[in-house]
């Protein structure tokens, strides 16, 4: 769920250390013409990492966007859903205005930026009101594209996540993730059996980058450092 529409509370829970990990990597895309829809994407300068085909009933092309975990795949024989079915995949970003811009340049028709009065629609413009969230607030700042067939793609801008949602990782992140680090290692280190600080500091920034609380992240890195002293 977008945490747009969480509450404060359900966004700060995260996974249990029992949970299996399910990441999502690909999104499908129904398209009409795949030779049109390789120059569109390739043309957004998203990676193009296959182009695959098996004689000329089956095509896939895959592409990620910069920055992202995830990618897109479309193609001929993938999918039976209708071309241009696919409506307001989200593309975070961390300035709408700067992503706008980028997007335009490399030949998207992208809207203007604006913000919903009531709940998200991921179809059409109803909700939708012109400039940014006035109050500025992140998750609130939206701008849409869609590609030749009508398959459609909402920015969201995203300047700070809420608890619990993560990271992106950049140099500036980083930088305060591993700051954050420091403090909380000193709280735990004046009770912490013998240890290399990169031990817990792992455990910790990746615990945090999965989207766990700091208080969470501490535990979990103690537990790692419990678990390899043993």
């Amino acid at each position: 769920m977008n945490s747009a529409l969480s509450s404060n509370q359900n966004a700060i829970q995260a996974p249990s250390p029992t949970t299996a990990e399910l990441k999502l990597e690909v999104v499908i895309i129904p398209v009409t013409d795949v030779d049109r829809a390789k120059r569109f994407y390739g043309g957004l300068g998203w990676r193009l990492d296959a182009d695959f085909a098996t004689g000329e009933d089956w095509r896939v092309v895959q592409f990620t966007p910069p920055g992202s975990p995830c990618s897109i795949i479309f193609g001929k024989g993938v999918t039976t859903a209708v071309p241009g079915s696919v409506q307001g995949t989200f593309l975070i970003v961390s300035d709408i205005e700067a992503a706008r811009i980028a997007l335009i340049e490399h030949g998207a028709s992208v809207s203007e930026v604006f913000h919903f009065d009531g709940g998200l629609h991921v179809g059409g413009s109803n909700g939708r009101v012109p400039g940014r969230d006035p109050q500025g607030n992140s998750y609130r700042s939206w701008a849409s594209f869609s590609d030749p067939d009508g398959n459609s793609w909402l920015l969201q801008e995203i300047k700070a996540r809420l608890p619990g949602r993560g990271t992106n990782l950049d140099v500036p992140t980083l930088t305060e993730l591993l700051r954050e680090a420091e403090e909380r290692h000193g709280v735990y280190g004046a009770s912490a059996p013998k240890h290399h600080w990169s031990e817990w500091y792992a455990a910790y920034i990746i615990a945090r980058e999965h989207g766990e609380t700091p208080e969470q992240a501490l535990e979990d890195g103690a537990l790692h450092v419990a678990k390899i002293r043993r």
